[in-house]
Protein backbone atom coordinates (compact mmCIF):
# COMPACT_ATOMS: atom_id res chain seq x y z
CA UNK A 1 0.00 0.00 0.00
CA UNK A 2 1.23 3.49 -0.83
CA UNK A 3 -0.78 5.60 1.59
CA UNK A 4 -2.80 7.32 -1.15
CA UNK A 5 -6.57 7.66 -0.68
CA UNK A 6 -6.97 5.88 -4.01
CA UNK A 7 -5.62 2.72 -2.37
CA UNK A 8 -9.19 2.13 -1.19
CA UNK A 9 -10.02 1.26 -4.81
CA UNK A 10 -6.59 0.52 -6.26
CA UNK A 11 -5.92 -2.61 -4.22
CA UNK A 12 -2.85 -4.76 -4.95
CA UNK A 13 -5.01 -6.97 -7.16
CA UNK A 14 -6.30 -3.91 -9.06
CA UNK A 15 -2.78 -2.55 -9.50
CA UNK A 16 -1.68 -5.95 -10.80
CA UNK A 17 -4.40 -5.77 -13.46
CA UNK A 18 -3.39 -2.20 -14.31
CA UNK A 19 0.18 -3.43 -14.76
CA UNK A 20 -0.92 -6.37 -16.88
CA UNK A 21 -3.10 -4.21 -19.13
CA UNK A 22 -0.66 -1.33 -19.48
CA UNK A 23 -2.34 1.44 -17.46
CA UNK A 24 -0.31 1.25 -14.25
CA UNK A 25 1.99 4.19 -15.06
CA UNK A 26 -0.99 6.37 -15.93
CA UNK A 27 -2.85 5.40 -12.74
CA UNK A 28 0.26 5.96 -10.65
CA UNK A 29 0.45 9.53 -11.97
CA UNK A 30 -3.19 10.04 -11.03
CA UNK A 31 -2.45 8.76 -7.53
CA UNK A 32 0.37 11.24 -7.05
CA UNK A 33 -1.82 14.10 -8.29
CA UNK A 34 -4.45 13.26 -5.66
CA UNK A 35 -7.01 11.38 -7.71
CA UNK A 36 -9.28 10.76 -4.70
CA UNK A 37 -10.40 13.15 -1.96
CA UNK A 38 -12.09 12.82 1.42
CA UNK A 39 -13.50 16.20 2.46
CA UNK A 40 -16.39 17.40 0.30
CA UNK A 41 -15.89 20.89 -1.19
CA UNK A 42 -18.71 23.35 -1.94
CA UNK A 43 -19.22 22.37 -5.59
CA UNK A 44 -19.58 18.68 -4.69
CA UNK A 45 -21.88 19.61 -1.79
CA UNK A 46 -24.14 21.43 -4.25
CA UNK A 47 -24.15 18.38 -6.51
CA UNK A 48 -25.15 16.14 -3.58
CA UNK A 49 -27.94 18.53 -2.56
CA UNK A 50 -29.41 18.42 -6.05
CA UNK A 51 -29.68 14.63 -6.23
CA UNK A 52 -33.10 12.98 -6.16
CA UNK A 53 -31.64 9.46 -6.29
CA UNK A 54 -28.48 7.45 -5.85
CA UNK A 55 -27.29 3.85 -5.54
CA UNK A 56 -26.25 2.36 -2.21
CA UNK A 57 -23.88 -0.59 -2.16
CA UNK A 58 -23.23 -2.98 0.73
CA UNK A 59 -21.78 -6.46 1.07
CA UNK A 60 -22.29 -9.43 3.35
CA UNK A 61 -19.57 -10.68 5.67
CA UNK A 62 -18.32 -13.07 2.99
CA UNK A 63 -18.25 -10.32 0.34
CA UNK A 64 -21.52 -10.93 -1.50
CA UNK A 65 -22.36 -7.49 -2.98
CA UNK A 66 -25.77 -5.84 -3.02
CA UNK A 67 -26.90 -2.61 -4.71
CA UNK A 68 -30.07 -0.76 -3.81
CA UNK A 69 -31.61 2.37 -5.29
CA UNK A 70 -32.57 5.23 -2.99
CA UNK A 71 -34.81 8.07 -4.15
CA UNK A 72 -36.53 11.14 -2.74
CA UNK A 73 -36.93 14.87 -3.14
CA UNK A 74 -33.73 16.76 -4.00
CA UNK A 75 -31.85 17.26 -0.76
CA UNK A 76 -32.88 14.00 0.90
CA UNK A 77 -29.23 12.95 0.92
CA UNK A 78 -27.68 15.27 3.51
CA UNK A 79 -24.09 16.34 3.95
CA UNK A 80 -23.83 16.59 7.75
CA UNK A 81 -20.22 17.75 7.69
CA UNK A 82 -17.38 17.60 5.12
CA UNK A 83 -16.82 13.87 5.69
CA UNK A 84 -20.28 12.60 6.67
CA UNK A 85 -23.42 11.92 4.65
CA UNK A 86 -26.78 10.67 5.89
CA UNK A 87 -30.20 9.77 4.56
CA UNK A 88 -33.47 8.66 6.08
CA UNK A 89 -35.06 5.27 5.59
CA UNK A 90 -38.80 4.83 5.14
CA UNK A 91 -40.82 1.65 5.14
CA UNK A 92 -39.97 -0.43 2.08
CA UNK A 93 -40.24 -4.03 0.91
CA UNK A 94 -39.16 -5.41 4.32
CA UNK A 95 -36.32 -7.53 2.91
CA UNK A 96 -33.69 -5.62 4.95
CA UNK A 97 -30.76 -6.87 2.88
CA UNK A 98 -28.75 -3.66 3.28
CA UNK A 99 -29.42 -3.61 7.02
CA UNK A 100 -28.36 -7.23 7.39
CA UNK A 101 -25.19 -6.60 5.44
CA UNK A 102 -24.33 -3.55 7.55
CA UNK A 103 -24.85 -5.53 10.75
CA UNK A 104 -21.82 -7.68 9.85
CA UNK A 105 -19.86 -5.50 7.40
CA UNK A 106 -19.94 -1.71 7.63
CA UNK A 107 -18.07 -1.11 4.37
CA UNK A 108 -20.39 0.67 1.96
CA UNK A 109 -20.47 2.57 -1.31
CA UNK A 110 -22.53 5.42 -2.76
CA UNK A 111 -22.85 6.05 -6.48
CA UNK A 112 -24.36 9.41 -7.50
CA UNK A 113 -25.07 10.24 -11.13
CA UNK A 114 -26.61 13.17 -12.98
CA UNK A 115 -27.58 11.95 -16.45
CA UNK A 116 -28.26 15.32 -18.16
CA UNK A 117 -24.80 16.69 -17.28
CA UNK A 118 -23.19 13.23 -17.44
CA UNK A 119 -21.50 13.64 -14.07
CA UNK A 120 -20.96 10.84 -11.57
CA UNK A 121 -19.33 10.66 -8.16
CA UNK A 122 -18.29 7.55 -6.27
CA UNK A 123 -18.02 7.48 -2.46
CA UNK A 124 -16.23 4.78 -0.50
CA UNK A 125 -16.84 4.66 3.23
CA UNK A 126 -18.42 2.99 6.20
CA UNK A 127 -22.11 3.11 7.04
CA UNK A 128 -24.00 2.68 10.27
CA UNK A 129 -27.69 2.21 10.96
CA UNK A 130 -29.16 4.81 13.33
CA UNK A 131 -32.51 3.90 14.89
CA UNK A 132 -32.92 6.32 17.79
CA UNK A 133 -31.70 9.85 17.13
CA UNK A 134 -34.60 12.36 16.99
CA UNK A 135 -32.32 15.28 16.12
CA UNK A 136 -30.83 13.45 13.15
CA UNK A 137 -34.26 12.24 12.04
CA UNK A 138 -35.53 15.83 12.11
CA UNK A 139 -32.69 16.90 9.83
CA UNK A 140 -33.34 14.05 7.39
CA UNK A 141 -37.14 14.27 7.16
CA UNK A 142 -37.00 16.32 3.97
CA UNK A 143 -39.46 17.43 2.88
CA UNK A 144 -41.67 16.77 5.91
CA UNK A 145 -44.20 14.16 4.92
CA UNK A 146 -46.97 11.97 6.33
CA UNK A 147 -44.71 8.94 6.85
CA UNK A 148 -42.20 8.91 9.72
CA UNK A 149 -38.63 7.78 9.24
CA UNK A 150 -37.97 4.21 10.30
CA UNK A 151 -34.23 4.76 10.71
CA UNK A 152 -31.30 6.62 9.23
CA UNK A 153 -28.07 5.61 7.53
CA UNK A 154 -25.01 7.63 8.47
CA UNK A 155 -22.16 7.30 5.97
CA UNK A 156 -18.58 8.22 6.92
CA UNK A 157 -16.63 9.15 3.79
CA UNK A 158 -13.22 7.53 3.43
CA UNK A 159 -12.61 8.64 -0.16
CA UNK A 160 -14.48 9.89 -3.20
CA UNK A 161 -13.72 10.22 -6.88
CA UNK A 162 -15.36 12.32 -9.59
CA UNK A 163 -15.49 9.89 -12.46
CA UNK A 164 -15.16 10.65 -16.17
CA UNK A 165 -18.22 11.40 -18.35
CA UNK A 166 -17.40 8.86 -21.03
CA UNK A 167 -20.17 6.44 -22.04
CA UNK A 168 -22.89 8.08 -19.92
CA UNK A 169 -26.05 8.38 -22.01
CA UNK A 170 -27.94 11.61 -21.15
CA UNK A 171 -31.42 11.01 -19.75
CA UNK A 172 -33.94 13.57 -18.59
CA UNK A 173 -36.71 13.58 -16.01
CA UNK A 174 -40.29 14.37 -16.93
CA UNK A 175 -39.99 17.76 -15.24
CA UNK A 176 -36.85 18.61 -17.24
CA UNK A 177 -38.53 17.64 -20.51
CA UNK A 178 -41.62 19.69 -19.66
CA UNK A 179 -39.45 22.74 -18.89
CA UNK A 180 -37.76 22.40 -22.29
CA UNK A 181 -41.14 22.07 -24.03
CA UNK A 182 -42.43 25.12 -22.17
CA UNK A 183 -39.45 27.19 -23.33
CA UNK A 184 -39.95 26.08 -26.93
CA UNK A 185 -43.67 26.83 -26.73
CA UNK A 186 -42.92 30.33 -25.41
CA UNK A 187 -40.61 30.92 -28.37
CA UNK A 188 -43.22 29.61 -30.80
CA UNK A 189 -45.87 31.88 -29.27
CA UNK A 190 -43.53 34.88 -29.55
CA UNK A 191 -42.73 34.14 -33.20
CA UNK A 192 -46.41 33.68 -34.03
CA UNK A 193 -47.19 37.08 -32.48
CA UNK A 194 -44.39 38.65 -34.49
CA UNK A 195 -45.69 37.02 -37.67
CA UNK A 196 -49.26 38.15 -36.95
CA UNK A 197 -48.04 41.73 -36.43
CA UNK A 198 -46.07 41.62 -39.69
CA UNK A 199 -49.12 40.37 -41.56
CA UNK A 200 -51.26 43.13 -40.07
CA UNK A 201 -48.74 45.68 -41.35
CA UNK A 202 -48.66 44.08 -44.79
CA UNK A 203 -45.02 43.08 -44.43
CA UNK A 204 -45.64 39.42 -45.25
CA UNK A 205 -46.47 38.80 -48.92
CA UNK A 206 -49.63 36.78 -49.49
CA UNK A 207 -47.58 34.01 -51.10
CA UNK A 208 -45.82 33.44 -47.79
CA UNK A 209 -48.99 33.15 -45.78
CA UNK A 210 -49.65 29.61 -44.58
CA UNK A 211 -53.12 30.14 -43.19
Amino acid sequence: MTGYLSDIAFTPAVKAEQERLGSRDYCARLEKRGLFHREVPENIAAFIASRDSFYFGTASADGRPYIQHRGGAPGFLKLLDPVTLAFGEYRGNKQYISLGNLSENDRAFLFLIDYPTRQRIKFWGRAEVVENDPDLFARLAFPPGPHPLCRAIRFSIEAFDVNCRQHITPRYTEAQVLRSIEKMQQKIDYLERQLAAARAMGLVPPSESRE
